[in-house]
C-alpha cells in the first residue's frame, strides 16, 4: 500500500475546531458596532468537525486542483489564494446575486480571492452550526457595499439592483430605499447601524434558512 497523503497535521485540525463553548459564547456576546472593520472569524472559531474541514479543503481543492495541492504545508492555508471567478462557479453560489459581494467580504485581499482559510471561513459562517449573531454580522458586510461600517441609502440601492437587475425602475428602487431608511433608521441619522440592521433581519423569517449552504 502506498504512502496515505496528510492534508493537515493534528495540531492544524486542532486548531482550526471551535475548542469549547467559550468560543461560540464569545461571538454570541461580540459588540458588533465596535468589530464591524475587524478580522475575519480566524482559524481557532471555526464551527466545522474535523471531517467537514477535510471536506471543506476537497471542495476547495477541486475549484483549482492546479494551484491548490494535495497536501498543505505551512503558511500555504492562507497564501495559496483561488480567484473569485472559479469561486463564483460553485454550484451553491452561482445563481445567488451577491456571490460577487459574498467572495469580497471573506476574502483578506478584499478582491474576493479566497485562500483556504477565507473558503473555510465563509462554509463556516454560511452552515447550520453557526450562531445567529455571526450570520448577521457577515450579512451586514456583504450588504455594505461601500464598506463604510453603515449601510446607507446607496447600500440600499446596490442591493435591490444585484437583486431585482431591471424588474424594477430607478423611481422603485429609490421609494423602497427610502421606505427601509425612514422605518429602521432609529437614530434618525439616514444609515443604518450593525444594530438597527440586525432588528430588522432578524424580523425576517426566513433568514436563518437562506443565510446557509451546505457543504
Amino acid at each position: 500500500m502506498g504512502n496515505k497523503v496528510v492534508t493537515f497535521t493534528e495540531q492544524e485540525l486542532d486548531d482550526y475546531q471551535v475548542s469549547d463553548q467559550s468560543d461560540e459564547a464569545h461571538f454570541r456576546t461580540a459588540n458588533f458596532s465596535s468589530c464591524i472593520a475587524g478580522p475575519q472569524i480566524g482559524k481557532d472559531c471555526t464551527f466545522f468537525t474535523r471531517k467537514e474541514i477535510l471536506r471543506v479543503h476537497k471542495r476547495f481543492r477541486e475549484l483549482r486542483p492546479d494551484l491548490v495541492p494535495r497536501q498543505m504545508t505551512e503558511g500555504q492555508a492562507s497564501s495559496v489564494k483561488v480567484p473569485c471567478e472559479c469561486i463564483e462557479k460553485m454550484p451553491e453560489l452561482r445563481e445567488n446575486p451577491f456571490r460577487r459581494r459574498i467572495c469580497e467580504a471573506f476574502s483578506r485581499d478584499g478582491q474576493g480571492n479566497l485562500s483556504f482559510e477565507d473558503f473555510l471561513d465563509a462554509l463556516s459562517v454560511f452552515s447550520e452550526q453557526a450562531p445567529r449573531d455571526i450570520k448577521v454580522f457577515y450579512a451586514f458586510k456583504i450588504y455594505d457595499f461601500d464598506q463604510d461600517g453603515f449601510i446607507g441609502h446607496a447600500d440600499l440601492m446596490s442591493c435591490l439592483t444585484t437583486m431585482t437587475k431591471n424588474e424594477l425602475s430607478p423611481e422603485e428602487h429609490q421609494q423602497i430605499a427610502d421606505k427601509v431608511i425612514e422605518e429602521a433608521d432609529v437614530d434618525g441619522d439616514g444609515k443604518l447601524s450593525i444594530l438597527e440592521f440586525e432588528h430588522v433581519i432578524l424580523r425576517a423569517p426566513d433568514f436563518l434558512s437562506t443565510f446557509h449552504i451546505r457543504i
